[in-house]
């Protein structure tokens, strides 16, 4: 599989009939697809934690109320105890994957310390937990019409609120309701 026919950096967006949790009305956004399968972070579910539980957890402090009370989000059922933060800018971090020219994602504690302080990414989405597809799962999916696909928008995941990105990524493909797409597909 050449970096032309991958769907890093790209959204996915669930189609109406994929109903289960925490997938349904689900945006992903890919981080890595290979042969060896794919991995993303959904961007519109919300967890029931904010940045400052989580600071606290790791025995972090925080004196900014706003970035305390930065939501985070629930990135996928795989792995919900680690922390994974996407952000536009490369960094200096311990542990940043670049997933593209344009994304990185982070999942070293020295991302979360810089943040605390106001010194992190200008703008993140942080989540608990990924998904994570086998080699060649998502094609799959993508054939059974699962998901829709489009290249990734800064606007929707940082300026959108999380209860309309779904939406909004399926506007970019020019769908105006994602509700009312038909749960299969025709082929000619």
């Amino acid at each position: 599989m050449t970096i032309a026919n991958t769907f890093a950096g790209q959204f996915l967006i669930a189609m109406p009939s994929l109903a289960e949790p925490p997938f349904a009305r689900g945006v992903a956004f890919l981080c890595q697809h290979g042969e060896d399968g794919a991995v993303g972070l959904l961007i519109n579910q919300i967890s029931e934690y904010r940045l400052g539980d989580v600071l606290a957890q790791m025995k972090l402090g925080c004196e900014d109320p706003e970035i305390a009370d930065y939501p985070v989000l629930i990135g996928g059922p795989v792995q919900q105890e680690r922390g994974f933060v996407l952000h536009r800018e490369p960094g200096r971090w311990d542990s940043s994957y670049r997933v593209n020219e344009d994304w990185s994602v982070t999942t070293s504690r020295d991302i979360l310390v810089a943040m605390a302080k106001g010194e992190g990414p200008r703008r993140a989405v942080v989540t608990l937990g990924y998904a994570g597809w086998e080699a060649g799962q998502l094609e799959q999916e993508v054939m059974d019409n699962a998901w829709l696909t489009t290249r990734a928008d800064e606007r929707i995941i940082f300026d959108t609120p999380l209860d309309e990105r779904w939406t909004a990524a399926a506007r970019k493909l020019g769908v105006t309701d994602p509700s009312q797409i038909a749960g299969y597909a025709g082929h000619a």
